[in-house]
């Protein structure tokens, strides 16, 4: 144990975040994200959803500053009236942290899909709200 991590990263994914560079890309799906869209590199926090872990993350792991949207979201599909009321929990964690939110776009799962299985990394949740799927691509660290 180490004082003032959240338990939630474990040693396996505390490792990945620690590896991952300048540029580098974390998909962090739900519950009903499919294989083939993953990465190699996948930890499991199937007893965890999609917020606890977005804020512990954020705690440590900038993002990407030089870009206009580091972080991606998967689109509701065309003729679909879900409204994802997740994505607002996701701008709210993304405040705490950075002094110009998430700036996300959305893109459709046709993007999504191929964009997440090219990402360093992978984390499977127990996430069950829909069209909760996030990426994220990591900054540098200024301090």
């Amino acid at each position: 144990m180490l004082k003032g991590i959240p338990a939630i990263l474990n040693p396996e994914l505390l490792k990945i975040l620690m590896e991952m560079g300048h540029g580098d890309e974390l998909l962090i799906c739900d519950g009903n994200y499919p294989k083939f869209g993953c990465p190699e590199r996948c930890v499991r926090l199937d007893g965890h959803g999609i917020p606890e872990i977005l804020d512990a993350i954020l705690k440590f792991f900038p993002l990407d500053p030089y870009v206009e949207n580091p972080t991606i979201l998967m689109a509701v599909l065309p003729n679909d009236p879900y409204k994802p009321e997740i994505w607002e929990t996701y701008r709210e964690i993304g405040k705490k942290y950075e002094k110009d939110g998430l700036r996300e776009i959305a893109v459709q799962k046709p993007e999504f899909y191929p964009r997440g299985a090219k990402c360093y990394a992978c984390i499977a949740t127990g996430e069950t709200a829909l069209y909760a799927n996030i990426i994220i691509k990591k900054g540098v660290v200024k301090e």
